[in-house]
């Protein structure tokens, strides 16, 4: 039924409701830097990578790249499926044979597995190695002898994990990952963890108490500047904690008993001293909100609003069920200042970034059920209005129509993990078709 669903949906380029999405099995059917300070008392930021070094040019790279921006794999990359199955048995081989390999050969050796399974998607091909794959990579994780190779191990195993869902990886990992988060010396080491942890509770097998438990872990390191893991004011790790905290946050159908703490973190977290954990925190809140919207059932009555009120199409069948923040009047007041800030500190980049992610996040806080990119906020370097919907190219001549924060969310997370191979596991990959369902168009 998926497969039919799925092939309609990309031939025949038709819409797929989010009510029918819901009825199609799926792993997620039950259930988004740089190192920099998080606060303005913090230190010095570092740079951020830009999209060439984080497009795929080590496995290491965790950072969100441009989302209009998928960058073609080399040659070497991509694999012709009568030798893929190949590759994978001898690279796996050299992965698991740790008594004959060096921590120089093992991170090579994993650094070429991970750009394997980004540029192709391999799930048949590695179906029958994970019983030894897994505990080697797991053995990487625990023991690595260097931190590079620390990292690489927990990147393959999120690839694993996207290629190949499991319902019993997460009880294996999750361990291991917490501990590496709070214990490490490692900077780097933690963020990557961090990532890896949210992705082995999407697709491992964690229950919807378990993934609440890693949300509140997230969320301490959040309001706690990351003090909680002995990072204080690292922002590429408050950022880290906020993307993931968002991604898990899209499964959770009921938010009302729990929204409250997460938004005071949030909003606190607006005030940092660094964009990106200024926007990855916005972004939550525009998904908090629009969460609290859901379809209006057949024997509710539409709600009224004003006459002077700005018909909302988007709105017509959405009921509002609960309040999300209630200081809502200085939190718009609060975003707006951020989609206009200036600073002579601040890059025209960075500018830029906030002015328009901000503008859009305050429509979503004052317009819930709209979604992003749906603005007529003026962009004050080009004078255009933002309001253009979000789209991703795919086969032929389609693109994805990211219409909601949930589904950004979603696609932000699927390419921190799969960077430039998101196209590629698109179209083939059965598990990241379910993780962000289709909505399409045609140029």
């Amino acid at each position: 039924m998926h497969d039919d669903l799925r092939r309609r949906a990309l031939e025949s380029k038709k819409t797929v409701s989010r009510k029918a999405q819901t009825k199609q099995p799926s792993v997620t059917s039950s259930r988004n830097s740089s190192p920099a300070t998080s606060r303005n008392a913090s230190r010095a930021a570092s740079r951020n990578p830009s999209d060439d070094e984080s497009e795929m040019s080590d496995g290491t790279a965790w950072s969100t790249t441009s989302i209009n921006d998928d960058a073609a794999f080399t040659a070497e990359d991509e694999v012709a499926p009568e030798t893929l199955q190949g590759i994978i048995d001898t690279t796996v081989n050299d992965i698991v044979d740790r008594k004959r390999s060096s921590a120089e050969g093992r991170e090579d050796r994993l650094n070429y597995f991970i750009h394997v399974l980004m540029a192709n998607y391999a799930q048949q091909e590695l179906h029958s190695k994970l019983g030894d794959l897994v505990p080697a990579l797991i053995k990487s994780v625990k023991g690595g002898q260097t931190e590079r190779e620390t990292i690489l191990a927990m990147k393959a195993l999120a690839l694993v994990l996207i290629t190949s869902p499991s319902d019993s990886i997460y009880d294996a990992v999750s361990n291991p990952f917490r501990h590496i988060i709070s214990d490490s010396q490692e900077m780097n080491a933690k963020v990557a963890a961090i990532h890896a942890l949210a992705a082995a509770t999407f697709y491992g097998g964690a229950s919807l108490d378990e993934t609440q438990n890693v949300m509140d872990f997230y969320l301490e390191i959040v309001e706690s500047d990351g003090e909680s893991i002995e990072a204080g004011d690292h922002a590429e790790i408050v950022t880290a904690a906020l993307e993931e905290w968002g991604f898990l946050a899209t499964q959770m159908d009921e938010m009302e008993d729990t929204v409250e703490e997460p938004m005071e973190a949030f909003v606190e977290q607006l005030d940092s001293s660094d964009v990106h954990v200024q926007i990855a925190a916005g972004e939550n809140i525009a998904l908090m909100f629009e969460k609290s919207y859901t379809e209006r059932e057949d024997d509710e009555e539409p709600e009224e609003h004003d006459e002077d009120e700005e018909e909302d199409p988007t709105a017509v069948n959405m009921v509002k069920r609960y309040t999300v923040y209630r200081r809502v009047d200085q939190l718009e007041h609060k975003l707006s200042a951020l989609s206009s800030a200036s600073s002579k500190r601040m890059s025209k980049k960075d500018r830029k970034s906030l002015h328009t992610n901000f503008a859009d996040i305050l429509n979503s806080v004052e317009h819930p059920t709209r979604g992003p990119r749906y603005s007529n906020a003026i962009d004050q370097d080009t004078g255009k209005p933002y309001g253009s919907r979000m789209t991703v190219g795919i086969s032929g001549k389609s693109r994805v129509i990211i219409d909601k924060w949930w589904k950004l969310h979603r696609l932000k997370a699927l390419r921190r993990v799969l960077q430039g191979g998101f196209l590629t596991h698109y179209e083939k990959n059965e598990v990241v078709f379910d993780t962000l369902p289709v909505m399409l168009e045609e140029d």
